[in-house]
């Protein structure tokens, strides 16, 4: 079984938005390391946005916010242009 990962990923997860909680509407990307935290120890939910909130907290923990600082910039620069 080849599993290889999706080039889109990282761009997708910094153009989602929180879709619910205390957080609705937040960019995935500005979510606090302590609601990150809180996720891990309960479980991230099914699917995606699982997938999105556990990477995010690796991120976060890990101190590998710069590696986002590119796509959160094209981001921005786009939605400055909507």
């Amino acid at each position: 079984m080849n599993i290889s990962p999706d080039p889109n990923f990282l761009i997708e997860m910094v153009y989602m938005r929180m879709p619910f909680g205390r957080y609705e509407g937040r960019w995935m990307t500005d979510l606090p390391v302590t609601y990150l935290e809180w996720f891990a120890r309960k479980g991230f939910p099914e699917g995606t946005l699982g997938q999105y909130l556990a990477t995010m907290y690796e991120i976060r923990t890990n101190g590998l916010d710069e590696t986002l600082r590119p796509l959160i910039r094209m981001r921005d620069a786009n939605k400055c242009r909507r």
